[in-house]
């Protein structure tokens, strides 16, 4: 049997990969689709990786071929085929990048994987452009099994559908399980006709909930597998190492040896036969003199010495690389160069980067024992993930989570974050069974839709609680990598995602104390037994300043009070019926050993599923007295975790409480709103035109707001005092006559506006004053909408996101308090219900001083209709319904901007890759 058009196509692949480039001329030609190239991580973590083939490819290709085994050979081409013949090369390495597609997996200079697509002309609708291609794709036998073939068959897919082809067919053995297994799996509906022993299998490419769930479980698989081979080296190479203690290898590679790391760790000096050994172990010149393999290496050099250490590392095959140096981004634009030099390189080769810049990464579980940072001594073994992406800050961090007795199950501080980021992070610890919390310390973010899709993912199985600095500074000024994001969006991004947000690092442990120790409260109702009335105020003060409620009244057992006393009304307070948790505030009498207090407490509160905090002696942490000891010693669940003043322990509290009351809120729906004509949109879209921002006009955007099903009341732009009375006697009167020009319709005072208009001699009379006050002889008359609060709804540019939506009451007490609400695209129906309570002035939508409550479900279905635009059409730069009048008949557009240009890009749309 002939080989299909489609050249190479078969098998899956295990170890990373990346890039060599196609030859200048290629790339520089004006069809070449550079935004398609891409780094990708395998199911082994390993980074792959992905270009369009290019003419110069051609020697690659055959030894490629060259490398495939007889079977592998006969699979994809139904027959020997021991050689590409010159007409079949010129043809697989001369591609169009539309009707005909071909993708090249690298690991270094050399092609691991091979996947094309050729457009099938016979189906063409309406053109000679196909709408159907044949797909193919193969692997070297030694890659196989990595996951390959999925991920050649999402690139494809996803530039296929930028081509605007909608399906694929293949042609496939029917023993070629693995293939088969391949377009089985990628969630997509497959129907199959079989014939001579061929499998002839066709497929729709738009994505479906289903193929979507199957690439993100496939992307958090192995990324969680990429961090997982980090954090579990089995040796280390530290490069930089020194006897020269005011050198910082020389205090990488001591922390390593104190620590008692379980693998085999190497010192590499460039010094040679001056560093013999390093604290007597031998010390290598370069790490291509290790006759054993290193998974790891700790990079302790100048950034100027950085080239060479990479072209070792490469030559060893190491897997991944810390880099503790500074001097990259951090230093400026050479630096910066430097930097994406470095990544480039070592993704090129199927390495991971944590740095530069960087404190290092730590492991402290038994059968691991990696101490690969700055920082002399880490806290013991726990369960709470910690990413930092401050390097200078590290040391400190640490040396807090073991002042407070906080145990963590593994730490990564990325400083520059030019690869490894915290979003790799919220991967792994997904399906860490060692991890039940995960803290975070950003500066920045790299890819904020991502991390607001894995954050909302995690954090419902997961506590993540979050410092986020620079909320006044541009972040542009810091990282090269940074991506501006004000902190509007931040706190909308946090909120959505159930991040729990807190503004210093003291919070983020009084927080992450709690969570680590005790269960989830199941509601807002709060004890408090203490031994001082004036305590007991101030816990009752603070606890109500939060919104919480107090559980009965507070319990003073008095200064005198035994410990068992104490603990008898501890006991009493926590199993009451209408109490969720308690805090203890306690002063033991000088005569008394507080030791005894503390442990009558952590015995009254044992086997609670009730969460307890106390301030007891203003004690931090967890001290011994307070502690359920694991059988390694170390604080377990049901720890009572002491805070050193009352407001501290109730606003934790506070924080977990709301955490717990989201966590418990349906996970809602992402639906597609009755009415929606996406092709339509999509088709008025190109057709409008967005290469260069413009407005729409005003019947262009009634269109594009039907294929979603939303009406605006319907209206004429009209010149004339005789045109506007024909429009109002058209539309039915009472009317409004509203100016044209924005400027004069949205004034507080309403000069650009007149309403209620009943009949023709009130629009003659509207008209004539309008034109007088705004000095235009245009004006649009409309029908009256029912009257309701007046609200505005808008998708909103973010350089970060691309778009939000934001949602607000109108008025000008609202504009100056800036009381507006955003969420984040997608959104889901939860989403969509707390958009519109979400803003201060929200409880005038519910009846607030007797006034007649809107219908909410109105205004939730309009914010939906809208987010599904947003995220559907990216080309939509900024959308503002304004207003929108919520009553209990409904939820009213009367007005409607819609402005079109070039979409943003985004990392996290379409196919697996990895950003920077």
């Amino acid at each position: 049997m002939q080989p299909p058009p489609a050249a190479p196509a078969a098998s899956t692949g295990p170890e990373p990969a990346a890039g060599a480039e196609p030859d200048q001329a290629a790339a520089s030609e004006p069809s070449y689709p550079r935004h398609w190239e891409a780094d990708v991580v395998a199911s082994d973590g390993g980074i792959v990786h992905l270009r369009p083939i290019a003419p110069s490819d051609a020697d690659a290709l055959v030894d490629f071929h060259g490398r495939l085994s007889d079977r592998t050979r006969y699979l994809r081409y139904f027959g020997p085929y021991p050689r590409i013949p010159p007409r079949d090369l010129e043809r697989f390495t001369h591609v169009d990048h539309r009707d005909r597609v071909a993708f090249l997996g690298l690991l270094g200079d050399e092609i691991i994987a091979v996947g094309r697509y050729e457009g099938l002309s016979g189906d063409a609708a309406g053109g000679d452009k196909p709408r159907s291609a044949e797909v193919a794709f193969v692997v070297r036998d030694d890659h196989q099994g990595r996951g390959l073939g999925s991920i050649l068959l999402e690139h494809l897919a996803a530039a296929a559908r930028e081509n605007g082809l909608r399906r694929f067919e293949a042609e496939v053995l029917v023993e070629n399980h693995q293939m088969v297994r391949v377009f089985r799996d990628a969630g997509y509906q497959v129907s199959r006709a079989f014939a001579e022993g061929v499998l002839h299998l066709e497929f729709d490419i738009d994505p479906t909930e289903r193929s979507l769930a199957v690439r993100d479980s496939r992307e958090q698989a192995a990324e969680a597998r990429s961090v997982h081979n980090l954090l579990h080296p089995r040796s280390v190479a530290v490069i930089g190492a020194s006897t020269d203690p005011s050198k910082i290898g020389h205090a990488i590679f001591q922390n390593m040896l104190r620590g008692n790391f379980s693998g085999a760790v190497y010192p590499v000096n460039s010094g040679g036969s001056r560093a013999r050994s390093v604290r007597g172990v031998r010390a290598y010149a370069s790490v291509t003199d290790i006759p054993d393999e290193v998974d790891l290496a700790v990079v302790a050099v100048p950034a100027a010495g950085i080239d060479e250490v990479m072209d070792s590392c490469l030559a060893k095959g190491v897997k991944a690389l810390i880099v503790i140096s500074s001097g990259f981004a951090d230093a400026g634009s050479d630096g910066s160069s430097a930097e994406l030099r470095m990544v480039e390189a070592a993704r090129a080769h199927g390495m991971r980067v944590v740095g530069p810049n960087a404190l290092g990464v730590a492991n402290p579980a038994s059968g691991v024992r990696l101490n690969a940072t700055l920082a002399p001594y880490l806290p013991r073994a726990g369960r709470v993930g910690f990413f930092s992406q401050s390097g200078a800050l590290g040391i400190a961090l640490l040396a807090t989570a073991t002042k407070r007795g906080l145990g963590l199950s593994t730490f990564v501080s990325a400083g520059n974050r030019a690869d490894v980021s915290g979003n790799d992070l919220l991967q792994y610890w997904q399906t860490d069974p060692d991890t039940d919390v995960v803290l975070l310390y950003l500066e920045t973010f790299g890819n904020p839709r991502k991390f607001g899709r894995l954050a909302r993912r995690l954090a419902r199985t997961k506590p993540i609680v979050a410092v986020k600095s620079g909320r006044h500074t541009d972040p542009r000024r810091r990282r090269a990598t940074a991506v501006p994001i004000d902190d509007a969006s931040v706190q909308a991004l946090f909120e959505q995602s159930g991040v729990i947000r807190v503004g210093s690092v003291a919070q983020l442990f009084d927080t992450a104390l709690l969570l680590a120790y005790q269960p989830l409260p199941a509601g807002p109702r709060v004890a408090v037994v203490g031994n001082s009335t004036a305590l007991g105020v101030l816990v009752t003060d603070g606890l109500l300043d939060v919104g919480l409620e107090v559980a009965g009244e507070p319990v003073d057992v008095g200064a005198s009070a035994s410990p068992d006393q104490f603990a008898a009304a501890v006991a009493e307070a926590i199993s009451a019926e209408g109490t969720d948790a308690l805090v203890a505030v306690f002063v033991p009498p000088v005569a008394t050993p507080g030791a005894a207090y503390a442990r009558a407490l952590r015995e009254a509160v044992a086997g609670s599923e009730k969460p307890v905090v106390t301030t007891f002696l203003a004690v931090e942490g967890v001290p011994e007295e307070l502690a359920v000891p694991r059988r390694d010693g170390t604080p377990g669940p049901g720890s009572v975790p002491s805070y050193p003043s009352p407001e501290r322990a109730v606003a934790a509290l506070s924080r977990v409480i709301r955490y717990a009351r989201w966590r418990a809120e349906p996970v809602g729906e992402f639906v597609t709103p009755e009415g929606t004509d996406s092709e339509r949109a999509r088709e008025l879209v190109a057709r409008l035109g967005a290469r260069t921002q413009h407005a729409l006009r005003d019947a262009d955007v009634a269109e594009l707001l039907g294929c979603y099903g939303i009406e605006v009341a319907p209206f004429r732009r009209v010149n004339g005092v005789e045109a506007a009375v024909a429009a109002a006697d058209e539309l039915g009167y009472p009317v409004a006559v509203k100016a044209v020009a924005e400027r004069w319709r949205h004034r507080t005072d309403l000069v650009g506006v007149r309403l209620d208009l009943g009949a023709p001699a009130g629009v003659a009379r509207a008209y004539r004053e309008l034109a007088a006050v705004t000095g235009s002889a245009e004006v649009y008359v409309q029908r009256m909408a029912p009257k309701g609060l007046s609200c505005v709804l808008e998708i909103v540019d973010d350089p970060s996101f691309g778009s939000l939506l934001s949602f607000g009451l109108s008025g000008i007490a609202t504009e100056l308090l800036g009381d507006r609400a955003y969420r984040v695209v997608p959104v889901s129906t939860t989403d969509a219900a707390s958009l519109v309570r979400a803003p201060r002035a929200a409880p005038l939508l519910e009846g607030y001083g007797g006034t007649e409550p809107v219908r909410l479900g109105a205004l939730e279905d309009l914010v939906l209709k809208v987010g599904k635009i947003a995220e559907e059409l990216p080309e939509v730069r900024s959308l503002a319904l304004n207003p929108v009048l919520a009553s209990a008949d409904g939820a009213f557009v009367t007005s409607a901007r819609v402005v079109l240009g070039p979409p943003p890009t985004r990392d996290d749309t379409g196919p697996r890759r990895l950003g920077r």
